[in-house]
């Protein structure tokens, strides 16, 4: 695990500013209206989160592989995801599915804390080398079984799943706190339906958002390996 506090700092010395100024623009031309969405992109190097072998094509609106299977999303879809949350920056966020620490560090703009699961370890490992280059210091990573969430520091006010499962994982649905919101992809293998859970109290009410198309998400509440 690593936490740090404070936020993302020093990420717009760097020489990416005027590609990370297109992206931007390329969001907002799709139809992201989010200020708050739209400057975290506008600060977090995305170029730190890819390997170097992609870095020439960090600020295109893509997703982009990162090894052992997995992708970095597509900066829209990640994007939409951060909008449908509606942060206001004192949250407690849980994320599941670290993978590069992309979506991590703009979380980390965007929130007061962030915990994130990476059941892949090297992954994790990456991911917290990125986010100390890029100056994230308000976020947690543990190695583990993301459908079991992090229970050390629930209840959350946001939890957001980036990867496709059958159904909501019980214990995600334990973690999140009164009035908060759960996003995930739900659905087979390939194919799922973006799904905004809130909870009222004991009611857990389910939004469908959009077709969807993750990685499926693996674990004891997921899919096998």
């Amino acid at each position: 695990m690593v936490a740090r506090r404070g936020r993302l700092s020093g990420a717009s010395a760097d020489s990416f500013g005027g590609y990370r100024a297109r992206l931007v623009e390329a969001l907002r031309a799709k139809g992201i209206r989010n200020l708050a969405v739209l400057k975290a992109f506008a600060e977090t190097p995305r170029h730190l989160f890819v390997p170097a072998a992609v870095r020439h094509r960090a600020y295109e609106d893509a997703a982009l592989p990162i090894g052992n299977g997995q992708t970095v999303s597509q900066p829209f879809t990640q994007a939409r995801y951060l909008e449908l949350l509606r942060l206001r920056g004192k949250e407690k966020v849980l994320e599941i599915g670290t993978g590069s620490g992309y979506q991590t560090a703009l979380l980390g703009t965007l929130a007061g804390q962030v915990f994130t699961v990476e059941r892949v370890r090297s992954l994790a490992e990456a991911a917290r080398q990125a986010l100390l280059e890029a100056g994230v210091r308000n976020v947690s990573v543990l190695v583990g079984d993301g459908t079991l969430g992090w229970s050390a520091y629930a209840p959350y006010d946001a939890i957001l799943v980036a990867a496709g499962g059958p159904d909501v994982p019980p214990p995600l649905l334990q973690q999140l706190a009164d009035g908060g919101q759960l996003l995930i992809p739900l659905g087979a293998r390939g194919s799922q339906t973006l799904t905004l859970v809130r909870r009222v109290g004991a009611e857990f009410r389910q939004l469908p958002v959009a077709e969807a198309r993750f990685v499926p998400l693996i674990g004891e509440h997921g899919f096998d390996a």
